[in-house]
């Protein structure tokens, strides 16, 4: 009986545990914050994007059916085509954060001059011609409801959506102006009616084809031939009165092994700023896996040769040009030697305010390479490497640069009385300085993607260290003529205008 109630007990635990650990929370490798700055700015780009859409949209044709008593004509078939949106103008424009619903847009006392082809039918007559159409009186309001699939991908849905025009003039041009302009204000009612009919189901169209774009982006990126990076959403986008914050997964995985790493992301908060329109909080624990997954993808070992190591010692250093020569007066070698770093356990990032430290604990080895043998190794050791990360925001990416702060050996106890091999630390020190960071700096220049859409670009960026985050703080701009380099697979062809968007194969 006591086994049975032991055995219980178990069940119930494991039961417990389970479902604890399926219930718990999952914090983000990445927070992007827009506040109510960014929306400012965007009624004035998006007045920028609506008049390239304007120019490349077909609008549905207009059609209908009216009578002219004053005429003695049961009716005349009226058909507007081509047309054609010259001039907009939406002065009192607005868009504001609605707490946890998503975002308000209002628009009123809008104007707006359409050219177009028309023709006529009626049992007295038919006729083509071109006119203007003159609206005044434009209003919308809806708002814009923001949550996430189960893909981590953005989902749009426009609720509430309200458009009117309240007037509406029609211009007829051509030899007859003067007739068809007689019995154009009885067609202005008929035209506004089936307007407003269809401004809110054009506007939702836009949406929805918006959204089909959106769910098409990458959020599983290849940054390199090593890893790839998971930019999904991981929970709806949390609004409050004064902005927008994105919980993305943030977390790097090898390019074969889509394995979350052995530890998990802690909680950080974004400091309540609101002079830039974007804040992007980056956390150690985006770093750290980075650091995880390329040491697993094994980024960190490479080998270099004599000729490899000395271009860089000359290219980065002086004094230190016979450097190679002491090693071989050491040896009394005459053949080639090489070295090999490899990386003993991932390196060890740590983030505390105004410091971003990188320490990389490895085995370097010298070997020779006598002719029709294999590589021998002269000599073998343990190293910690502690290094300054330097930041930077290029273009849309974030750049990182290594400075060695300082080189610590742990030799073997056999080794500890042996001279020669004590007389390597400064060398090794060198070759470390001059020759393995450059290279790893040099790599380091691709950067890492920040999501952006397409034409927009970064400007007045700013990056901080906070304990357990860095932030960056970022203006938006966008800019139509703008030739950017695809900086996240998918963003770079994103487009707000239906049918814009084409998604390319990642390389």
């Amino acid at each position: 009986m006591r086994t049975k109630a032991v055995q219980v007990l178990w069940g119930c635990f494991f039961l417990w545990n389970l479902c604890s650990s399926s219930t718990q929370t999952i914090y983000p490798g990445i927070k992007a914050r827009v506040t109510q700055r960014a929306l400012d700015y965007g009624i004035q780009a998006g007045m920028e994007m609506i008049e390239q859409m304007i120019k490349e949209k077909n609008i549905p044709d207009l059609k209908g059916s009216e009578s002219l008593e004053f005429l003695k004509v049961d009716y005349v078939n009226y058909n507007f085509s081509n047309i054609k949106i010259n001039v907009f103008s939406f002065p009192n424009t607005s868009l504001a954060f609605v707490p946890g619903v998503g975002i308000k847009a209002l628009t009123n006392h809008g104007t707006a001059n359409i050219s177009t082809n028309w023709d006529v039918k009626s049992p007295l007559f038919q006729d083509t011609g071109e006119a203007d159409l003159f609206l005044s009186g434009v209003y919308f309001t809806g708002i814009i409801v923001l949550s996430q699939n189960d893909f981590g991908h953005p989902i749009l849905k426009l609720q509430d959506c309200y458009a009117q025009v309240s007037h509406a003039h029609v211009s007829f041009s051509g030899e007859l102006s003067v007739l068809y302009n007689s019995f154009a204000e009885p067609m202005e009612k008929p035209i506004l009616k089936n307007l407003n009919e269809m401004l809110c189901p054009i506007i939702t169209s836009e949406v929805e084809a918006l959204n089909a774009n959106l769910s098409m982006l990458e959020v599983l990126t290849k940054i390199d031939n090593y890893t790839l990076l998971d930019y999904s959403l991981i929970s709806s986008p949390e609004i409050t009165e004064n902005y927008i914050e994105l919980n993305l997964k943030g977390v790097f995985y090898p390019l074969d092994n889509l394995t979350d790493p052995p530890f998990l992301p802690v909680p950080f908060a974004l400091p309540e700023r609101s002079d830039s329109m974007l804040y992007v909080g980056i956390s150690e624990f985006f770093f750290k896996s980075a650091s995880f997954a390329y040491f697993i993808a094994g980024a960190f070992n490479v080998t270099l040769s004599m000729k490899e190591i000395s271009n860089h010692l000359v290219q980065n250093s002086q004094g230190l040009g016979n450097m190679l020569s002491r090693i071989a007066e050491i040896y009394i070698l005459s053949q080639p030697f090489m070295v090999r770093v490899m990386a003993t356990e991932p390196p060890v990032i740590s983030l505390l305010p105004g410091n971003f430290t990188l320490d990389i604990p490895a085995s370097i080895v010298i070997l020779t390479q006598p002719e029709n043998s294999t590589a021998e190794a002269i000599v073998s050791m343990d190293f910690v490497a502690s290094t300054s990360v330097g930041l930077v925001i290029l273009g849309q990416r974030l750049v990182c640069s290594l400075s060695l702060n300082r080189f610590r050996l742990s030799l073997p106890e056999s080794s500890r009385s042996n001279i020669e091999v004590l007389r390597f630390e400064n060398i090794l020190s060198s070759i470390l300085h001059f020759g393995i960071l450059p290279l790893a700096n040099a790599k380091l220049q691709q950067g890492i993607p920040l999501p952006n859409p397409h034409k927009i670009s970064f400007v007045n960026s700013d990056v901080e260290v906070f304990e357990g985050f860095l932030l960056i703080s970022t203006d938006l701009k966008y800019e139509t003529s703008l030739k950017q380099q695809p900086s996240f697979h998918g963003w770079e062809g994103l487009s707000l205008m239906s049918g814009q968007w084409r998604g390319k194969p990642a390389a």
